[in-house]
């Protein structure tokens, strides 16, 4: 199922956008062709690796681009002259858009997405692409971490409350279900994106009857077939377990059901959980699940499975919606070049002494080495985008920065990762659903080696740049310099 939220956001811009392309205006520039590219430098919580997402929002709104006769006033109340703002009332997408898709494990520094057009056109949509990428990618990136540390059990988003904004719980829990959660609490996200909906009850519930055996058993009376009771409200062994267990044998049993679980929301979960699936074992329940919740994160569902840990799904809230322990992307979309009235690319550097923010110039795509053998990615390569890789022949692969780091690549599979997405404003690509995006995601997590995956000190994945490319690098840097 895909979804298609009609809104304009055009006017969701930087103000620094307008007063640029209003300049390009002025300065007979409106018709330049640039190139720029989308990028990111660092990995959140120092992973190795990000996971692409957002693309399906931002093809939404680059659909969705026009200025409406109140921006136009606004506009005009802003010191816009009146040229400009006819373009802009007539504004119509007409770029070339190229992207990595979603769900693809990404690296710093390679180009995920880049724009080829008019400079205005380009330059107006970066604040949208870059709020879409950032957030959406950093939360997918956050909700594989945790997948993984739950080692095969479920995960449920549950972090709609805790999110910073409406967009945030709904976009939020798209970006969750293709890191690999199960489903989300979030009924919007459901409804809109074809998303497992999950929840039961809250401590409210319990505490609005006179007892908690009551409260269970009224629950168990209206949901039969999917009972999971709330154990924590006041104390998990002494009486929530207990009343669950009897309320299964009383409500359920008789109806011929079982329950589906037990949550709890507090307390030593590593050992209440243990606990309890002791004491349902002992009850004749071994196939009742036991849920946890309560501020998790990947380190402590680590953490609670080593301990031994009888947990069988994971409910994750605030430090996956909002990524609390690594809360920015830091995506960055950047001029790479412009082509001349002949045709020609002209290369475009942005210089630092930071090294890590010079910019790799030019007009790129991104390529996958994979192993035969194994199936496993062995690096990625920058290359300029007439380049083509022949994995029938040997490739020197090196650092970019640590040029003697050299190595010969036999007996490889090259994949080209950057797909069309725009040809002159005509959207080309193909949309999946959130489902479908969350199984690719899967499987080329799968490619990566386990030093890549691990969370604390991951191996370092190569993005390397083709020899044409670093050449032409550095020779501009050179030049730049003088």
């Amino acid at each position: 199922m895909s979804a298609h939220f009609s809104r304009n956001l055009s006017m969701l811009t930087d103000f620094y956008e307008l007063t640029m392309t209003n300049g390009y205006f002025r300065e007979g520039k409106k018709d330049t062709v640039g190139i720029f590219d989308l990028f990111f430098r660092r990995v959140p919580d120092d992973g190795g690796f990000a996971i692409m997402c957002g693309l399906k929002q931002i093809i939404d709104c680059i659909t969705e681009l026009s200025f409406e006769s109140e921006d136009i006033a606004f506009l005009r109340e802003k010191g816009f002259n009146e040229e400009f703002l006819d373009y802009l009332s007539s504004f119509s997408f007409s770029c070339d858009v190229w992207a990595i898709p979603e769900g693809t494990p990404i690296f710093p520094n390679e180009p995920v997405l880049t724009v080829r057009g008019p400079i205005i056109e380009a330059q107006l949509i970066e604040t949208l692409v870059l709020i879409t990428f950032n957030h959406q990618s950093l939360i997918a990136t956050k909700a594989n971490r945790i997948v993984r540390a739950a080692q095969g059990r479920p995960v449920i988003e549950f972090g709609a409350r805790r999110a910073q904004g409406y967009d945030a719980a709904v976009y939020g829990a798209r970006a969750a279900i293709i890191g690999g959660c199960a489903s989300t609490s979030c009924v919007l996200a459901s409804q809109k994106f074809g998303l497992n909906p999950a929840g039961t009850m809250a401590h409210s519930w319990i505490q609005m009857f006179d007892n908690e055996y009551d409260a269970f058993a009224a629950y168990a009376r209206i949901y039969p077939d999917n009972c999971i009771l709330l154990v924590d409200t006041y104390n998990v062994l002494k009486s929530g377990i207990k009343n669950a267990i009897k309320v299964f044998d009383d409500v359920l049993k008789p109806l011929g059901k079982r329950p589906v679980g037990i949550r709890i929301d507090s307390g030593d979960i590593t050992y209440l959980s243990k606990r309890a699936r002791k004491m349902l074992d002992e009850a004749g329940y071994p196939d009742c699940h036991i849920v946890a919740s309560n501020s998790l994160d990947e380190h402590i569902i680590s953490d609670m499975l080593l301990q031994g840990a009888k947990v069988d799904t994971f409910g994750v809230g605030e430090r996956l919606i909002t990524s609390a322990s690594s809360p920015v992307m830091g995506g960055v979309y950047k001029l790479s070049a412009i082509i001349g009235g002949d045709g020609e690319i002209i290369p475009k550097i942005k210089l630092s002494e930071n090294v890590s923010k010079i910019t790799t110039p030019g007009f790129k795509s991104v390529w996958r080495l994979f192993d035969r053998s194994s199936g496993k990615a062995i690096a990625d390569v920058v290359t300029l985008y007439n380049e083509e890789i022949d994995d029938t022949q040997p490739y020197e692969i090196f650092d970019p920065e640590y040029t003697w780091k050299r190595k010969t690549v036999t007996n490889f599979i090259a994949r080209r990762l950057t797909k069309p997405i725009y040809k002159s404003g005509k959207l080309v690509y193909t949309d999946y659903s959130v489902s479908e995006i969350q199984h690719y995601c899967q499987r080329q997590v799968e490619h990566l080696w386990d030093e890549v995956l691990r969370f604390e000190n991951p191996h370092d994945y190569y993005v390397d740049l083709s020899n044409d490319l670093w050449n032409m690098k550095h020779e501009l840097i050179k030049k730049c310099s003088e």
